[in-house]
């Protein structure tokens, strides 16, 4: 074969790789060809599309490319989104979102980190990762604009509620500072107008007034959280697509109600595609980490590595689950196995029946068989 026809077939078979490490204010940019090829760096302004793309034109001109030449790109998960991944990808560009945590790093020595070291780093993770060496990183499934549009009302929501519960026990604290207390459920102002110190002496008046404002915002917010409801309430009467298809039926079942329904349709079920159990428990952090080496057997818990939101809300169900349906099979599995021991047996128990439930939910809703021994709901109220 001559030399000028193994040229054409390293040229057609050729691929530019690109690294991004992120920042607020400048982007660094890696390019490489290959393994053994000198990484070309070059800074742009953060969020500046065009300048990206003229960086990448002139990096297939440095490495004598031609135009067409496919771009195989990769950034960190973060601040920035999935924006970026949707403007490469309808460039022509195939991009990789990287999870930051599954990037492995050298344990042997201090590491010494800068942004041209990591963007060195990120490039030789894609070209391995392009080569077929999928164990080098984890890559991110990036949701299309509707699907991630939708889970911004349910994270609101949640805000909003932690955010009263924040400023309440704010309450609590600066009333128990001065040994007294009130049901922050009722009315306030009347019950501050009528609270006495130890002494007999009403509040000072600057934590009064404090007190006063605080209160402002408990009310504000919930009428925000009354608002979201009502909004979401809505969405689920009048919407008739699948995502709100597996809402109702979702809620359908006893013990699963629209929060827990909701959360688990806009985060999990609703836009992910899974092939088995295997997954399901994986994405939600609830599989195990087993650590074995020779004789020594150990289990060091969850890996907590998936979807917080959906592991803490399925840990809630799997607790409704035990009390609103005690007859189903995987209620009477933990009551066999779990219910008799310990708080930290039960503890383990409930954890292992949370996972359960989400593959059983994912096969009900994929095939609408229930769940072994669930009962379904008279009526549904919303």
């Amino acid at each position: 074969m001559s030399t000028t026809t193994t040229t054409r077939i390293a040229e057609r078979n050729a691929i530019l790789y690109l690294a991004f490490e992120l920042g607020n204010g400048t982007w660094r940019l890696g390019f490489t060809t290959g393994t053994g090829q000198k990484v070309r760096q070059q800074t742009v302004t953060a969020r500046d599309g065009r300048a990206v793309l003229a960086e990448i034109v002139r990096a297939k001109e440095r490495f004598g490319l031609a135009p067409e030449t496919p771009v195989v790109s990769c950034y960190e998960a973060g601040r920035d989104g999935f924006w970026l991944h949707r403007f490469l990808t309808a460039e022509g560009v195939e991009n990789r979102i990287v999870d930051s945590s599954s990037i492995e790093v050298n344990r042997r020595q201090r590491r010494a980190k800068t942004d041209r070291m990591d963007t060195v780093r990120l490039l030789g993770l894609l070209v391995r990762y392009e080569a077929g060496e999928r164990t080098a990183w984890s890559v991110v499934r990036a949701p299309n604009d509707a699907e991630e549009d939708a889970r911004h009302l349910h994270r609101e929501l949640l805000t909003a509620q932690r955010d009263r519960t924040r400023v309440t026990n704010r309450i609590r604290g600066l009333l128990a500072n001065q040994g007294l207390e009130i049901d922050p459920t009722k009315d306030v102002p009347r019950q501050l107008a009528g609270l006495r110190r130890w002494d007999g002496s009403p509040l000072p008046e600057h934590l009064r007034r404090r007190l006063e404002r605080e209160w402002e915002k408990v009310q504000f917010l919930t009428q925000q959280i009354a608002a979201l409801t009502r909004e979401r309430r809505q969405l689920v009467r009048k919407a008739d697509d699948p995502t709100m298809a597996m809402v109702w039926r979702l809620l359908h079942l006893r013990g699963i109600g629209m929060n827990g329904a909701w959360l688990h349709t806009m985060e999990f079920f609703g836009w992910r595609h899974f092939r088995n159990g295997k997954e399901i428990g994986s994405l939600a952090g609830l599989t195990p980490t087993p650590h074995h080496s020779g004789d020594l057997r150990r289990e060091l818990g969850i890996d907590k590595a998936g979807n917080r939101r959906v592991r803490w809300m399925a840990i809630e169900l799997a607790w409704a689950w035990l009390r609103f349906q005690p007859e189903s099979a995987l209620a009477k599995w933990y009551e066999t196995r779990f219910a008799r021991g310990g708080p930290r047996l039960r503890k383990i128990g409930i954890v292992a029946l949370a996972r359960k439930l989400l593959v059983a939910l994912w096969r009900y809703l994929e095939t609408g068989v229930v769940p072994e021994g669930a009962q379904l709901k008279d009526r549904i109220l919303i």
